[in-house]
């Protein structure tokens, strides 16, 4: 079994009367992206700072390469942050911005011009050393944040929304750059984020969070396809949540029909959640599918129509690219794989 690089045991931290994490416990290990995913307030930043040295927890111990750290001063962990304000030097520039923590450590000229060409190189900045930090786009400070933590070869870094301030074509340009220079550096980054599509496009592993517990860990692909419970179905993507009754292993009720499943485990007759994503629903003539509705709604959405059903039931949300008229009698049909049940989250 491979050792974690870093591993949280029973973390609990509280600011005044209010608990921000409850007694959490998560591994990450090496060459990982990992991203920390929740709404706002849910602890994962306070994480990232407890990891960081800049928060002590309430109680509970933090290892990194199964040595308890609460107690290493941050600038003695190997372990650098880069935040959504980027906090670049606004009297030095470029090179003197990411020389910066070569300078303190007083290494050689030679090594630092050698050191912060490589990072230039890494982040696309190259031509760029004698420019003022204060001149440039949004974008390539955040390079040059980057490549200020990355020179001092930590072995983690951490990174709090910092994309946050970018705007939305930039944004999906550092997404895919970020997850370069981590393969590249062949490094662990643990990445702060309430954006799920940024979650699913970057990371190895997505954490998913909400009011101080781990809701859910796996890959984006488990994450999407495979949710836990109703709150991760929610919260990643668009979904049709169906209150439901587990009859028996692959098989499942729900609008007075039984439908057939992948799922099983669970005991007969189980309350259970249900959900189908929009986009694994298909719109079929009538008698030819599952369930008869009434085309209710059509947004055209660019890449495909949002259009919403209704039955006798409910209102189905669909994606699909075939466009509908509204108040057009169809049928839906979905397969046994595109029924994933869930067990129902009692505190959502």
């Amino acid at each position: 079994m491979m050792e974690a690089l870093i591993e949280f045991k029973n973390i609990v931290k509280s600011f005044d009367d209010q608990i921000v994490l409850k007694s959490l416990n998560l591994e990450i290990f090496e060459n990982e992206f990992v991203t920390l995913l929740g709404p706002s307030g849910c602890g994962k930043t306070t994480l990232l700072r407890i990891l960081g040295g800049f928060l002590e927890q309430n109680s509970g111990e933090v290892y990194f390469e199964g040595i308890e750290i609460s107690s290493v001063p941050a600038y003695k962990r190997e372990i650098n942050t880069v935040f959504q304000r980027y906090a670049l030097f606004p009297h030095m520039d470029v090179f003197e911005n990411i020389a910066f923590g070569l300078r303190i450590k007083k290494e050689s000229d030679e090594v630092i011009d050698q050191k912060v060409s490589k990072m230039l190189k890494l982040v696309g900045l190259e031509g760029f050393e004698e420019r003022e930090v204060t001149l440039l786009s949004g974008g390539q400070q955040q390079r040059v944040a980057i490549a200020r933590a990355l020179v001092n070869e930590p072995m983690v870094l951490l990174l709090d929304e910092p994309l946050g301030a970018l705007d939305l074509k930039l944004r999906k340009e550092m997404q895919k750059e970020l997850k370069e220079i981590q393969e590249n550096v062949g490094i662990t980054f643990i990445y702060v984020t309430h954006d799920q599509e940024e979650a699913l496009t970057m990371s190895d592993k997505i954490v998913v969070l909400n009011e101080g517990e781990i809701q859910q860990i796996g890959s984006p692909m488990d994450v999407y396809n495979e949710p836990e419970n109703r709150f991760v179905a929610t919260f990643i993507g668009d979904s049709n949540i169906i209150e439901a009754t587990m009859v028996e292993d692959f098989k499942v009720s729900f609008d007075d029909q039984e439908f057939a499943c992948v799922d099983q485990g669970f005991k007969e007759n189980q309350e259970v959640d249900v959900v189908i994503r929009p986009e694994d629903i298909d719109i079929v003539e009538v008698g030819k599918g599952t369930i008869q509705g009434v085309v209710d709604s059509v947004l055209f959405k660019g890449v495909h129509y949002e259009i919403v059903v209704v039955t006798s039931h409910r209102e189905f949300k669909i994606h699909t690219t075939d466009v509908q008229e509204e108040g057009k009698t169809v049928d839906i049909q979905f397969g046994p794989e595109d029924i994933h049940v869930m067990d129902v989250l009692e505190a959502y």
